[in-house]
């Protein structure tokens, strides 16, 4: 028997007879009729879980056989960085095998599956948790989609929801306002800091004009942000409406999470990127014009 390790798959509805015939095949076993008859005697012919394994024929048949039983398949390691939308996590769970793109989004968008997971949203834009997951080959979209968003839940503590009402938010409205700190930030650092710009602003009834808000409502936006984008208006044009858009742009990691319910104490109402990741922050527009002028502009 072949002491290298190799995959084996077990279909759903496979049949004892087909997989021991599959083990024989892969030399992992020596004897199919050994094995069909070892599993009878054991009376597991019914416990066989479909997935994938990592065998190898050093093992024993008894081995092999607690292996299938119990489920022992093997798991894909998948991480999803911070700040990806829907379709870009429903791409990325496509390109390693796990589901179909398509299915994943619609699930992401339907009310009844939404609801079931205890979600008050129109979609589950800002709730697939990024972090990195293991799952089986064989894992369903709506698998993928509930152990993300359990992950969410149980990152937003009670001490989180306590703090959220406190500050007259709603759940929605601290995750939404974390995405665009997410989508903002380039350096760690200064998630509080952004945080405490959004804030300010909101308390002042002041527009929060977030280009990425603008980006985010925006079909086939091609990498480039127009004037003419900024003054369309759209539910999560920022440049346009009051308040925050009307719901997430992103999945924001638990750091943009802690900063949206504890922005840094600061009066700025203005940041310009500085090209190298970092904010120029401002207190009044004579000064974020300067520093639009210098950093942006690059004129003294």
């Amino acid at each position: 028997m072949s002491a290298r390790e190799k995959i084996f798959i077990i279909k759903p509805g496979q049949t004892l007879k087909l997989i021991s015939a599959n083990l024989e095949k892969e030399s992992i076993i020596s004897n199919k009729t050994y094995f069909i008859l070892f599993t009878k005697f054991k009376k597991a012919g019914r416990n066989l879980q479909a997935g994938e394994y990592l065998l190898s024929g050093s093992k024993s048949p008894e081995q092999i056989l607690e292996i299938l039983k119990k489920g022992k398949i093997k798991l894909h390691r998948i991480t999803f960085p911070e700040g990806l939308n829907i379709n870009e996590v429903a791409q990325l769970v496509e390109k390693v095998g796990f589901c179909n793109k398509r299915e994943f989004i619609n699930l992401c968008k339907n009310r009844a599956f939404i609801t079931s997971l205890g979600i008050k949203a129109a979609s589950l834009e800002g709730y697939l948790f990024p972090d990195t997951y293991f799952f089986s080959k064989q894992v369903s979209c709506k698998k993928v989609i509930t152990t993300m968003v359990s992950h969410f839940k149980k990152t937003f503590t009670k001490e989180w929801k306590l703090k959220t009402e406190n500050m007259n938010f709603s759940i929605h409205d601290i995750v939404t306002l974390a995405s665009i700190i997410e989508k903002e930030t380039g350096d760690a650092s200064e998630r509080p800091i952004i945080a405490s710009v959004f804030h300010n602003r909101l308390k002042k009834n002041m527009r929060l004009e977030s280009d990425p808000t603008v980006i985010y409502g925006i079909k086939d936006f091609d990498g480039n942000i127009k004037r003419i984008h900024l003054k369309k208006w759209t539910p999560y044009n920022t440049y346009q409406i009051k308040g925050l858009p009307m719901g997430p742009i992103a999945n924001p990691g638990a750091l943009s999470l802690h900063a949206a319910l504890n922005p840094a104490k600061t009066s700025y109402l203005f940041f310009v990127s500085k090209k190298d990741t970092t904010h120029k922050f401002s207190k009044t527009i004579q000064e974020h014009n300067k520093a639009v002028r210098k950093y942006q502009l690059r004129k003294k």
